[in-house]
């Protein structure tokens, strides 16, 4: 198989640059560091491209092994035939290889091969001749054999009619079909196993849509409400067309009472053998395709949390809500330090809700607090109201955020946890991941599994591993578009970075606590278990603004320091401005001696030269600093307090496929459904809404009692 012109096909690219890409990944290079530092090999492609194309191409290398076992396999029984071969070379799927394979895979007992036991496969094979003159009852009674359980002529038919029903069902090409009937006619039906149970699937009672229409959502949901016990799901479809497909196949009509035996043993095949297979099949694929489309909204999701805007420089209050056991509280400075912990009570009697009051005030003035950061759980609404009074009273303007605590709770039991913070316990622990993680999003929640952090529905109904390795991905591709500070990482944010194992971090930690901070990336040579490959992959995604170098602190790759050291000497910079590294107006000179010059006077690719001029006018630049930053809020809404038609700001908190659920200042978020994104058609939510986007809503409707606030950003 020729993977390359596949792939290329597939992803509308050269067949130059997937065999680039396809050599570049089989010699061990990572993915971020083929996206980054090698565009000119694969046309600038993204990460999350070179991503699915890995995929693919793991696939297709399977499927090759699949076929390569199958042929073994048929050949060992000696039924390898020209036919079979070219069959399985064509095979473009795991399915038609499967069903090749069918008919030759070593079956438990079934009514076939009980019936081959009994001596009646010569009589079925000449019932499927369909000879004129043949009479298979004459012929039945030659079978008749009580030693062997066929005591009639009925028996002896029977015992045919089901291998020639097996044949039927194993037959590879009937199977296509059937499957592409019910997938294109097939209807995916739920009907309630208790009608008088209440449940959150009751949209789902009584329910059909045909399965080549229905959306991914709601096929997880249905899937859920079958697993719970609420909901019997199954795939229906008009019976006629398949059979009448099986018909054609089988019968030819010149022996009437063999065409009529065989016809009642095609119906037998289709209802008791394929059908149920094919079903299972049909709702095995539109899972998989569900849970695919649907871990790409956690990826898209789980990126724009991890890349919001880091809230730099302010020291942070953190508010880990509860009720019986208070509210944990954290200060940390504007690098992460622990400056103060306690525990206060918001949401007790009136004497703790004012001892409380005065707690944080002091807190707030000792420490000269600027934000306060309230996690999302257990009486967040309460602690949020309880907040935004107390404010209104600090010596100083203190604003708010809500943030999302999801996995905090991992986190603060987690080893990482202890060693970080060995002198807290647990729940002050939590509280201390809430304040970093508001300034510093990606550099604390690469602390926490991805999976812990909740970036979707149904994510536990997903298939774990590849679940697991999306968002892995994800966290990976984020990291390393930030760049990470060698001196200040930690081990967590380190083991993310392209080409370095947790060795490899290890050694990088120790290094740096026994000999002091880097003050080259050259210096990494030196650290032990880093060879030349990992230095390769992962030196352009450490950043070290320590270094006398300034290059060292861009996301230049130390292989193109040569080149970016001759472009600034093209461009006429000095001695001192290099020295000072500031190349503000490098793009204007660029501009003006001419990019496609300039590359090929530096003997590079225009992406790599674009790359650098980038990197050299904002140094040590941050692309999440060119983002909206997160709404701060100083005030409170209460769901009572909404009215139809209010016009708010909100932040969104999660995109979904129907939709996108927007916090708007009250306990519960808000849900704008698709319809009410914008006045244009969108297939996905995602196409104009981001997490972290802070966008304009009208109240739409407003259910107290069920916590519901409908919303609509078309006004």
């Amino acid at each position: 198989m020729d993977y390359s012109q596949i792939l290329s096909q597939q992803f509308n690219i050269k067949e130059e640059y997937a065999r680039n890409i396809i050599t570049l990944l089989d010699d061990g290079n990572t993915i971020p560091f083929i996206a980054r530092y090698r565009k000119e090999m694969h046309g600038s492609m993204d990460d999350q491209l070179i991503r699915e194309f890995a995929e693919k191409l793991e696939y297709l290398r399977g499927l090759d092994k699949r076929r390569d076992e199958i042929r073994s396999l048929i050949d060992a029984q000696e039924k390898l035939t020209d036919e079979i071969n070219l069959a399985l070379d064509k095979a473009a799927t795991l399915s038609e290889l499967e069903d090749i394979y069918r008919p030759y895979r070593p079956k438990r007992k079934t009514r076939a091969s009980i019936a081959k036991e009994k001596g009646l496969e010569p009589l079925a094979n000449d019932i499927l001749k369909q000879e004129k003159g043949f009479d298979p009852s004459k012929s039945a009674v030659d079978y008749i054999d009580e030693e062997k359980g066929v005591t009639s002529v009925e028996d002896a038919i029977q015992g045919a009619m089901d291998i020639i029903a097996e044949l039927v069902s194993d037959n590879a090409e009937i199977r296509k079909r059937i499957r592409n009937l019910t997938n294109a006619n097939g209807v995916l039906v739920s009907v309630a196993t208790d009608e008088e149970k209440d449940s959150v699937y009751k949209n789902y009672y009584d329910y059909k849509e045909p399965v080549k229409k229905i959306a991914g959502h709601r096929v997880l949901a249905v899937n859920r409400g079958e697993k719970e016990g609420f909901l019997k799901v199954s795939v229906e479809t008009d019976s006629e067309k398949p059979l009448n497909s099986i018909f054609r196949a089988m019968i030819t009509d010149k022996n009437q009472l063999c065409s009529d035996i065989i016809r009642e043993a095609c119906t037998d095949a289709y209802q008791r053998l394929i059908y149920p297979s094919i079903e299972r099949e049909v709702r095995n694929d539109l899972t998989d395709t569900a849970s695919e489309n649907a871990m790409k909204v956690f990826a898209v999701n789980l990126k724009q949390l991890l890349m919001q805007p880091p809230v730099k420089g302010k020291t942070v209050l953190a508010l880990d809500p509860g009720y019986r056991t208070g509210c944990k509280t954290a200060v940390v400075d504007s690098t992460g330090k622990v400056l103060d912990t306690t525990v206060i009570y918001p949401t007790h009697s009136d004497k703790k809700i004012q001892e409380s009051k005065q707690t944080l005030l002091r807190l707030i003035k000792k420490h000269h607090v600027d934000i306060i950061s309230i996690g999302n759980g257990t009486a967040s609404k309460e602690t949020e109201m309880f907040t935004a009074e107390t404010i209104k009273e600090a010596d100083h303007p203190v604003y708010y955020m809500v943030v999302s605590e999801a996995g905090a709770s991992v986190y603060s039991a987690s080893k990482l946890a202890a060693t970080e913070l060995p002198d807290l316990d647990l729940t002050l622990r939590s509280a201390v991941s809430i304040a970093r993680r508001l300034q510093d999003p990606l550099a604390e929640l690469v602390k926490i599994e991805p999976k812990a952090i909740g970036v979707g529905q149904y994510q536990h109904d997903m298939p774990q591993k590849k679940l697991g390795e999306t968002l892995d991905g994800v966290v990976e591709d984020c990291v390393n578009s930030v760049g990470a500070d060698l001196n200040t990482a930690s081990p967590a944010l380190l083991s993310r970075v392209s080409g370095l194992n947790a060795t490899v971090c290890k050694n990088i930690v120790a290094y740096r606590e026994e000999n002091g901070a880097f003050s080259s990336r050259a210096e990494l040579k030196k650290v032990p278990k880093l060879g030349p490959k990992a230095f390769e992959q992962c030196a352009g995604f450490l950043r070290v603004p320590e270094s006398r170098n300034p290059l060292d602190n861009t996301g230049v790759h130390p292989e193109s320091y040569k080149s970016a050291k001759e472009l600034l000497g093209l461009l006429e910079y000095s001695d001192k401005e290099i020295k000072s590294g500031n190349f503000s107006d490098i793009q204007q000179r660029v501009k003006a001696k001419g990019t496609k010059s300039l590359a090929d006077v530096l003997g590079i690719g225009l992406p790599t030269l674009d790359d650098i001029v980038k990197e050299l006018s904002k140094p040590g630049r941050d692309p999440r600093d060119e983002l909206p930053a997160p709404m701060l809020r100083s005030d409170i809404l209460d769901i009572k307090d909404l009215k139809e038609g209010m016009e708010l700001k909100g932040t969104v908190r999660n995109v979904i496929d129907f939709g996108a659920f927007v916090d708007i200042g009250v306990h519960q978020d808000g849900l704008v459904h698709i319809s009410q994104i914008c006045d244009k058609y969108i297939k996905h939510p995602s196409e104009v809404l981001k997490v972290g986007d802070v966008v304009n809503v009208k109240v739409l409707s407003v259910d107290p009692e069920k916590n519901r606030i409908s919303l609509t950003m078309k006004f």
